[in-house]
């Protein structure tokens, strides 16, 4: 079945079903049609989708922004790629980082990549791009938000990490047990943050909300990506999703109505019609006739 065929109504559904957390093959078959037809309109979908967000998240006037990274893999684990059968060269560990305002809960920034400084530069370049005025920011210890942020904002930022402490163990646990944490550590790098608002409690609440409507981000499942263009392109499909379409259970609108660069709900049509518009085949102009070359 190609995408031509495909009702605009189960088009919506599929997108629909792909941010509510349901794996591709899932999909495929809750919507009757081919794992193809899912993977092409997942990355047609994705591409519009960071257009999208690119023209539409401009100009935001938030105070505080917090930012993390969440992990993934592609294919396998980074501990498995050297043992793994054909894994492909972009095998491993796979990073995507969100700048959130703690406010409206809009997606400000985000990127796929992995966790290098390299990585945190873009995102740092490109969150400061989009922002309309000087903001507090908090992030965990990770040592590259440093550079990062002293590259891109300079003393324009009110800046501060803050850093878990962690004890041992205390009980046994089960394999996926994590270190007790036992304190956090407020330290201030740049300008003057409000020591009180340091915090990255609500980004690390959306890493939840990431991997409750993403299926490859479901740890201990086979729902994991097995390629890196289509784990960014459903990062960059959820992201639309979560600022334009889906409502904030707290805030009771879209974080994109509450950050005030959207007057109301998007639907997944729109996703759909930009894709439309994208491949509509371009008109041609009336036909010329050429008068014919004589050869002397």
């Amino acid at each position: 079945m190609g995408m031509r065929k495909l009702a605009p109504k189960a088009r919506v559904q599929i997108l629909n079903l792909l941010c509510e957390g349901m794996s591709m093959r899932a999909v495929a078959r809750i919507a009757d049609v081919s794992f193809n037809t899912v993977a092409k309109l997942l990355i047609d979908a994705g591409t519009v989708c960071a257009e999208m967000h690119d023209e539409m998240v401009r100009n935001v006037k938030a105070s505080r922004i917090q930012c993390d990274e969440i992990w993934a893999f592609n294919y396998c684990k980074q501990k498995s790629v050297a043992s793994a059968k054909s894994a492909p060269a972009d095998a491993g560990d796979i990073w995507t980082w969100t700048g959130i305002d703690a406010d409206s809960k809009l997606i400000v920034s985000y990127l796929v990549g992995d966790r290098s400084g390299e990585t945190a530069i873009e995102l740092m370049d490109d969150l400061r791009s989009r922002l309309a005025n000087r903001a507090q920011l908090s992030t965990d210890g990770h040592r590259a938000y440093l550079e990062a942020i002293e590259g891109a904002f300079g003393a324009d930022v009110d800046y501060a990490q803050i850093i878990k402490l962690y004890g041992p163990t205390i009980d046994k646990g089960g394999r996926y047990s994590p270190a007790e944490c036992t304190g956090i550590k407020k330290v201030r790098v740049e300008g003057n943050p409000d020591i009180a608002h340091v915090s990255t409690s609500f980004v690390e609440a959306h890493n939840k909300t990431m991997r409750m409507h993403m299926r490859r981000f479901t740890r201990l499942t086979n729902g994991h990506s097995k390629k890196v263009a289509n784990h960014a392109h459903m990062v960059a499909l959820y992201t639309m999703f979560y600022n334009f379409i889906r409502t904030h259970s707290k805030l009771r609108m879209s974080p994109a109505m509450a950050a005030g660069i959207a007057d109301t709900f998007m639907g997944f049509e729109a996703i759909l019609a930009r894709i439309d518009a994208a491949q509509a085949p371009k008109a041609r102009g009336p036909y010329k006739k050429c008068a014919p070359v004589i050869s002397e």
